[in-house]
């Protein structure tokens, strides 16, 4: 195991630091090139997970405003917030990543799906129709 690669299970921050260095001097000699691109592939599979994450609450919040009734009025404006909160995220993410709109659109129905199923533990929502991706993304739509 080389120094670079003992130093990313011993001190991660400052083997941070030192490939930062490496790379900004081309210094190619002293990159430990498996363990960064191990982190460059982590980097795209916590954006893809945050997404996951950010949509399904969205998703969560938006069916608690449309069909749980018995604590809609205690909580209706907090879900309102947290709809808003969870829209600017996900936006947030398409932004700085534009190509993982596709990623979404296509997880989109099962992310649905596993959310609507996780919930009925909690309160009645009726089989109906997918609530179009465009539709929940929507400033105006709150269920």
């Amino acid at each position: 195991m080389s120094e670079q690669s003992n130093l990313y299970h011993q001190d991660f921050d400052l083997w941070l630091k030192k490939s930062a260095t490496a790379i900004k001097n081309k210094d190619f000699q002293n990159i430990d090139w498996d363990n960064l691109l191990t982190e460059i592939e982590d980097m795209g599979k916590s954006q893809r997970r945050a997404l996951e994450s950010y949509t399904r609450r969205l998703i969560q919040h938006i069916l608690k405003l449309k069909y749980w009734k018995s604590e809609r009025k205690y909580n209706s404006q907090h879900w309102r917030i947290e709809v808003r909160n969870f829209r600017r995220e996900v936006k947030k993410i398409l932004e700085d990543s534009p190509s993982l709109y596709n990623y979404l659109s296509q997880n989109y129905p099962t992310w649905y799906s596993k959310t609507i199923r996780e919930m009925r533990e909690d309160f009645d929502i009726p089989d109906h129709a997918l609530i179009p991706l465009e539709i929940m993304m929507s400033q105006e739509y709150y269920g």
